[in-house]
């Protein structure tokens, strides 16, 4: 048994039960078996041997939406004008440049920096399946395997969603640059999938590495090919799904189905607890109301939305009407959990012209168990309790953001910079913006992103 002494940390309950709101209190001592809290106590001294974290310790973050492969864009693609539809011109030669071997090298520095920002597990939306040509690697699984090395290589916990994406637009074949990203068709990719599944199962503890599905979108999803989804994927697996990021997504499949793309899952029965609807952004009241009474989870992105001026997606009234709020930093134009937080916050009141719309507990909730059905490996509550995976980031208080912040309020304060030690499944990973494993992750970055134009 191992054990963390905490100059502060936010705990639930009473003494580190689940019941009961969140409260930060001072001198808690955690003691660690097997990754997860087996004890917590609150005014007490360290004990020898015991890792100091100082400043207030938060369960870490959970990344519901992540695409590794992104980060080559982050500083390239910001000058002159255009929109969406542009930008993804640009991501499509991204991907046709990745090999197995730099996939798995950059996406080490990515996951490397969502480490040391204070992430403890990320949910990979991934897509980039085959050769440029379409044609499947020699290597089963070879890019896939090489995210899930390069999970473990960072320590980080990772659901890998394996996308079904068959289609360029509603009616429309996959694009030459499209083509490393599709399969023969729905059943070649569920059994695509089930193989991935037992080959990670075989070869990965199943508390880091794990398998999700997702569905590119309905504009890369015929409708046919839903029902069968629908009724053969294995109901324990998440699901994911870009959900109506666009207008122009919207507008053709309303002329071409009849209803909104919330309809169209509505329709084959997809819309449920396990489904994350990602983006969520142009909705109709009724759209809100159907991934309301689902239950479903909705993921925010909203660093990656103001970026590709996607729009600001009807968060506030999703969670009213009963939807789940994660967060994720998509394309990683920004990789920092506690900006995402308040970019949310911050949306919502542009939208409004009312603040408050999400209370900083609110938000360290989005962060942090929100996507808890988004995933399929585990995720950190919101405040540490007993039984809970020992998952978390510590915040420097006195920093030049930090100084003078109530510590339920950071959340509006903190960055990623004031995350000063970051621990996973009961291990310090990283310390002081350094991954104790890999090193620095601008040096990791600058490496990696060398071997694309």
């Amino acid at each position: 048994m191992s054990g963390f002494w905490c100059e502060s940390a936010v705990v639930a309950g009473d003494g580190g039960t689940v019941d009961g709101g969140p409260a930060v209190l001072a001198g808690v001592r955690l003691e660690v078996r097997d990754g997860r809290i087996a004890a917590i106590s609150s005014g007490a001294e360290p004990q020898p041997g015991d890792q100091v974290l100082k400043g207030v310790v938060f369960p870490a973050a959970a990344n519901a939406h992540s695409h590794a492969f992104h980060r080559i864009l982050r500083g390239r693609t910001h000058d002159g004008r255009g929109d969406f539809w542009v930008w993804r011109e640009q991501m499509y030669k991204s991907a046709g440049e990745l090999t197995p071997k730099t996939y798995e090298q950059l996406a080490s520095a990515v996951f490397a920096e969502m480490v040391v920002a204070g992430f403890s597990s990320v949910a990979e939306f991934h897509y980039v399946h085959h050769q440029p040509s379409g044609t499947p690697y020699v290597e089963p699984h070879a890019m896939e395997l090489a995210l899930a090395r390069a999970a473990v290589a960072a320590g980080i916990r990772l659901t890998l969603l394996d996308t079904l994406y068959l289609a360029g637009g509603i009616g429309t074949p996959l694009s030459p640059e499209q083509s490393r990203f599709g399969d023969a068709g729905v059943q070649a990719w569920l059994d695509r999938l089930a193989s991935l599944r037992a080959e990670i199962a075989q070869n990965f503890a199943p508390d880091m590495v794990s398998v999700g599905a997702a569905l590119h979108s309905v504009r890369g999803v015929p409708e046919p090919d839903l029902k069968i989804v629908a009724e053969q994927l294995p109901a324990d697996m998440p699901l994911h799904i870009h959900l109506s990021e666009q207008p122009a997504e919207n507008q053709a499949c309303i002329e071409a189905y009849g209803v909104t793309p919330t309809g169209l899952l509505a329709r084959h029965g997809l819309l449920s607890r396990r489904l994350s609807a990602v983006h969520a952004t142009h909705m109709t009241q009724k759209d809100i109301e159907l991934l309301g009474a689902a239950g479903a989870t909705v993921v925010m992105c909203p660093t990656t939305e103001a970026d590709l001026a996607d729009g600001i997606g009807p968060a506030r009234a999703l969670s009213d009407a009963g939807a789940t709020i994660a967060l994720g930093t998509d394309q990683h134009a920004l990789i920092d959990p506690w900006v995402e937080m308040r970019a949310l916050e911050h949306g919502q009141r542009l939208g409004s012209g009312e603040r408050g719309r999400f209370s900083p507990r609110d938000l360290v909730h989005a962060a942090t168990s929100g996507a808890a059905s988004s995933m399929a490996t585990p995720v950190a509550p919101e405040a540490l309790h007993i039984g809970a995976v020992c998952d978390l980031m510590a915040v420097a208080s006195d920093s030049a953001r930090t100084a003078g912040s109530v510590a339920q309020q950071l959340p509006f304060s903190a960055t990623a910079s004031d995350v000063t030690a970051v621990v996973i499944g009961g291990a310090l990973v990283a310390s002081n913006g350094t991954h104790l494993r890999l090193g620095d992750p601008g040096r990791l970055l600058t490496a990696s992103l060398q071997d694309f134009s």
